[in-house]
């Protein structure tokens, strides 16, 4: 973005991954941190000393309404989303907002409308997409190197969740459900795999709490597509560290990434890509596969990509992540949620 000066953004929220996002604007070269809304006095006090020229606020309606700011990076709890979303684009600041678009479906349609109207963009914060690893299965995709996507795998086990301030990712008003705070992810995941083959049809879900509540600990998610395509998505957090898997298999081919490590954030966790490319010869037990070499893979790492590739996006008027991609993703999630409560297939 050479000849433009950085894009001044403001931050609202700064807990614990809100710090993160703190620090990937600031080492941006293409953004600048001018603002910070905090929740708390106390917070407001810790952005101050880690960010002495950024101005510092506990309103985040101000953020909102500065017109110093040409773009706003929202990092709260999952039911702040939209309403906070809807006032910095009507503030007309492009907007970036952390997963889920939002817990309602009620709120998606205004999100959306929003979005049109204030001719700014709204992105939504699937930094899957900017990974190296995940990113990658998607290139070998559209460059035809496993034919027409057929089926998606993806496999989650990990650690409980840490409560968050005020342990709102524990209170159901708040976080929406725990499908929503990260799930959603992988349901992304598997529509950008399988955009091909356009909208998913249904979606049945199980799922089990050790508390019996309706916080899942463990779900399993079957998502259909009308021309026969599958996605399965399993996700645990009654384990221990980060594991993810993901596997996509194609008409000619198929491919498996996998990455460990003892937390999410983990910078030296222990990653790969397997493809076994159209024209491969495979041989079994002998030549299985190709390993693909990949750049640092992992949720800190991804973050950094996703602020810079935020700021072009802004730049050129076209959102990473469109509201209606991150709309459909919630849309699954608030299907499967209830496809588990009521035990019955249900359409999207």
């Amino acid at each position: 973005m050479a000849g433009y000066p950085p894009l001044r953004f403001g931050l609202i929220g700064y807990g614990a991954w809100g710090r993160q996002h703190a620090a990937a604007i600031h080492d941006c070269p293409h953004t600048t941190l001018a603002m910070i809304a905090c929740a708390s006095d106390a917070s407001a006090a810790c952005a101050h000393a880690d960010y002495p020229d950024a101005r510092v606020t506990t309103r985040w309606q101000d953020v909102c309404a500065a017109p110093e700011i040409d773009a706003i990076d929202i990092v709260v709890p999952n039911d702040l989303h939209a309403t906070m979303a809807i006032a910095a684009l009507q503030g007309g600041k492009h907007t970036q907002l952390e997963k889920p678009m939002a817990t309602r479906e009620e709120d998606l349609g205004a999100m959306l409308e929003a979005a049109a109207e204030s001719g700014k963009v709204l992105s939504i914060g699937h930094e899957f997409r900017l990974s190296s690893q995940w990113g990658a299965i998607k290139r070998l995709i559209d460059a035809g190197e496993i034919g027409d996507v057929q089926s998606v795998a993806i496999h989650l086990f990990r650690n409980p969740y840490r409560k968050g301030a005020g342990s709102w990712r524990w209170n159901a008003d708040r976080v929406g459900s725990w499908i929503l705070e990260e799930t959603v992810h992988f349901y992304d995941l598997a529509l950008w795999y399988l955009a091909g083959h356009g909208a998913p049809r249904d979606v049945i879900a199980v799922g089990s709490s050790r508390r019996n509540d309706h916080f899942y600990d463990t779900t399993s998610t079957s998502i259909r597509w009308a021309d026969g395509a599958i996605a399965s998505v399993f996700q645990t957090t009654s384990g221990f560290e980060h594991h993810l898997t993901v596997e996509v298999m194609g008409s000619v081919g198929a491919a498996r990434a996998r990455w460990s490590g003892a937390m999410d954030r983990t910078l030296d966790a222990d990653f790969d890509l397997c493809v076994i490319p159209k024209g491969f010869d495979f041989q079994r037990g002998v030549s299985e596969c190709e390993r693909r070499p990949l750049e640092p893979s992992g949720e800190v790492a991804e973050l950094g990509r996703e602020i810079a590739a935020v700021a072009e996006a802004f730049r050129k008027g076209v959102p990473l992540v469109s509201p209606r991609e991150a709309a459909m993703a919630v849309r699954v999630g608030l299907a499967a949620e209830k496809s588990i409560q009521t035990g019955k297939r249900l359409e999207i």
